[in-house]
């Protein structure tokens, strides 16, 4: 007997082992099914929205971005770490600038467990130089253009606008942007380089697991921290007469060792362009990774009265509004917030930055006084896109811009134009509350509309959830192709 049941085993098992594959596959197809259709669904939704509006290819949106830019040499971080022997922190640690190896390992400890973003100054030249040199012998590194305002100006250009760059690039760095992007700058013979230390959700390094994908960036810039290309750029404004003026990349000058007073005359100068402007012109400003407390000051002081419209990520939103608040600087944010703590910190961004406009508008003898009402706020984040847009104000198709910016994540991300409902996911919530106050309005994606629209007060807010990409190509650069992409429509 005991001979024969292994025999009816070894004949008939395999037929058990099909029957009970095709169980498994018959009750869960309907849940994969059910899902694929669901993201399908939110796809063509969100395309349907984005087509809404369309670039009138004869009058093409002309648009002016400063300042700067570099050459990225985008990496895997834990085999550049590994490869150059610098092995995880006991414990992470936030440094505003790096100096050792020691420090390096620590800071990147402290973001990439949580999959935070964050860029970082390399005051010691020997370090970033090693760190460079391995780079470029490891394999499946990239190099590719770099900085805020080349990206941007890039994805405007490929969106059907004509732009106007301010940055001081080689002529290598020249030949490979848009015909349809002109340089205002000077030639240089070397262009800074831009390490970009990618990481995927679920990496490990050491006993540090990252929770979601997103990336490091050092940088020892010799030449954009000083805005080498302001003159130049300023020269050209006026008769460029753009639609859009966009200002990013004074991250450069966070923790860079000026002169006394030299960092304030490069920004006062700055005032005075943005200033000096078309009043009828849309400045847009794109927040970036900044920890220095003064120079969160000195562009409260100096840029943010003179721009219409904000640009910034999940982290960079609270650092602002703890500032607007009298708080010290945020370092680290939760890298996956709730939709309603996002609204919640907009409206208090919007808010405080309106009121002091109100305040100086009162007094207005100061030469920096703020001269412009925020009227436009992008928030984007790993899992949805927000924007408040002030009703009746230039900004127009706020609700195709939000599309089309949830959309832009996942083609920057992915790589691709064309987006792949089988490399995605919606991790936002079925439903959220428009607030965190007791009682609020709760509203449920619709997958058929997906982007939520409502008004309040004196302004409109839309949500959008994003198609997040499941096979990661690039982080860097995700923020300014999607900031970018949203006020296209909006010009």
């Amino acid at each position: 007997m005991e001979g024969g049941g292994r025999a009816s085993w070894v004949k008939y098992g395999p037929l058990v082992s099909l029957f009970v594959l095709f169980l498994a596959i018959w009750y869960r197809s309907p849940d994969r099914g059910v899902l694929d259709d669901r993201l399908d669904t939110v796809l063509s939704s969100l395309l349907r929205a984005e087509r809404k509006v369309g670039i009138n290819d004869v009058a093409r949106p002309k648009v002016a971005i400063g300042f700067g830019g570099c050459v990225d040499l985008i990496v895997d971080a834990v085999s550049l770490l590994s490869k150059i022997g610098i092995t995880p922190a006991d414990q992470p640690l936030h440094h505003d600038v790096i100096d050792s190896a020691e420090q390096l390992s620590q800071s990147f400890a402290y973001f990439f467990a949580p999959g935070a973003a964050a860029e970082r100054f390399v005051l010691n030249e020997t370090l970033f130089s090693e760190l460079v040199d391995a780079s470029r012998d490891l394999p499946g590194n990239r190099w590719a253009v770099g900085g805020n305002a080349p990206v941007i100006a890039g994805r405007m250009a490929t969106e059907g606008c004509d732009v106007l760059l301010g940055g001081s690039f080689s002529h290598d760095f020249t030949d490979v942007l848009s015909h349809h992007i002109t340089v205002a700058g000077n030639i240089v013979d070397e262009p800074d380089i831009h390490l970009i230390l990618e990481y995927p959700s679920g990496a490990t390094w050491g006993h540090y697991s990252s929770r979601r994908a997103n990336r490091y960036i050092v940088h020892s810039d010799d030449h954009n921290p000083y805005l080498a290309s302001m003159e130049e750029f300023a020269k050209k404004l006026q008769d460029f007469d753009p639609d859009l003026l966009v200002v990013g990349g004074l991250q450069m000058m966070d923790n860079f060792p000026f002169q006394s007073g030299e960092r304030g005359a490069l920004l006062s100068r700055l005032a005075e362009v943005l200033v000096s402007s078309s009043p009828t012109i849309g400045v847009h400003f794109e927040m970036a990774s900044f920890v220095e407390e003064s120079i969160m000051e000195d562009l409260l002081y100096y840029v943010i009265p003179h721009a219409d419209s904000l640009g910034m990520n999940e982290q960079e939103l609270p650092n602002l509004l703890s500032l607007l608040k009298g708080s010290n600087i945020t370092v680290l944010s939760d890298p996956n917030p709730r939709v309603a703590t996002v609204l919640d910190q907009m409206r208090e961004v919007y808010r405080l930055v309106n009121q002091r406009y109100k305040d100086a508008s009162a007094q207005a003898d100061d030469a920096h006084a703020w001269s412009k009402p925020l009227t436009r706020l992008h928030v984007h984040t790993l899992a949805f896109q927000a924007m408040i847009v002030t009703r009746g104000s230039q900004w127009k198709n706020t609700m195709s811009a939000t599309a089309k910016a949830s959309l832009t994540a996942n083609r920057h991300v992915c790589g691709s134009n064309d987006i792949d409902p089988s490399k995605a996911r919606l991790i936002m919530d079925d439903s959220f509350s428009v607030s965190r106050r007791e009682g609020s309005q709760r509203i449920a994606l619709q997958e058929s509309r997906p982007v939520s629209c409502w008004e309040e007060d004196d302004y409109e807010i839309c949500v959008a959830p994003v198609l997040v990409c499941t096979e990661v190509y690039q982080t860097a650069g995700g923020g300014d192709n999607i900031s970018a992409a949203g006020l296209v429509l909006q010009i």
